[in-house]
């Protein structure tokens, strides 16, 4: 096989945007109107970042974790939204740009979920920080 262009090439690019990145395609609202943002930190990985420029605008999310605090960055494009998962989150100790997470600023819903807790964001820059579980 002489070409570059094959699936298993594709297909592992997919899982690093899904996956790793956690940037995924709402199937309610396709074009990226709204989008997914669900990392899953794992495989001893420490830091991922990953963008994708939709006919909205950028769509981004870069993490890291440190000695046990998890930072996630996004980027939402205007007239879009967001439902961002943070993994192994406590809803108590997550920030938001160094504020506690709440209501208000471009979020208009926080509820825990599981191990995770969900944020519903609108377009804008978040910075997500928070010990893991």
């Amino acid at each position: 096989m002489n070409s570059f262009n094959h699936h298993a090439y594709g297909a592992i690019g997919d899982w690093m945007y899904r996956v790793m990145a956690g940037i995924e395609i709402d199937p309610a609202a396709p074009g990226f109107r709204h989008v997914l943002i669900q990392p899953e930190p794992g495989g001893g990985f420490t830091r991922v970042g990953a963008a994708h420029d939709s006919m909205y605008g950028r769509v981004s999310s870069s993490w890291s974790i440190e000695q046990g605090t998890f930072v996630l960055e996004v980027e939402v494009p205007a007239n879009a939204s967001a439902t961002v998962r943070l993994p192994r989150a406590p809803r108590g100790s997550v920030t938001e740009s160094g504020q506690p997470l709440a209501v208000g600023n471009g979020i208009g819903a926080v509820r825990q979920d599981g191990d995770a807790v969900i944020v519903e964001i609108g377009s804008g820059r978040y910075r997500f920080s928070y010990v893991m579980r």
